[in-house]
């Protein structure tokens, strides 16, 4: 079910989630994911963090996160790898 980071929030208050990133975007250096699909949910960061691991051990290829509800917003700062050009 697609949902916006705001719903998930308020159905989750102060709980750990895990979630597929469905529609994001770049802005400004900063990855902004503005629907999600919720996958699991948790009291426990540590267990939460091992079902991210998992899922994305499974599919790589998708873009998992896990998230405590407290953060207002999902912007996260954008990493990049690779070759830079001349300079």
């Amino acid at each position: 079910m697609r949902m916006r980071w705001e719903d998930v929030r308020e159905q989750f208050p102060d709980e750990w989630v895990v979630c597929e990133a469905l529609k994001s975007r770049s802005e400004d250096g900063y990855w902004l994911i503005d629907e999600v699909a919720l996958i699991d949910r948790f009291d426990d960061s540590t267990v939460a963090m091992k079902r991210y691991y998992e899922l994305h051990r499974e599919q790589p290829y998708r873009e998992y996160g896990f998230f405590h509800t407290s953060r207002e917003e999902l912007k996260l700062r954008e990493k990049w790898a690779g070759v830079r050009g001349p300079r």
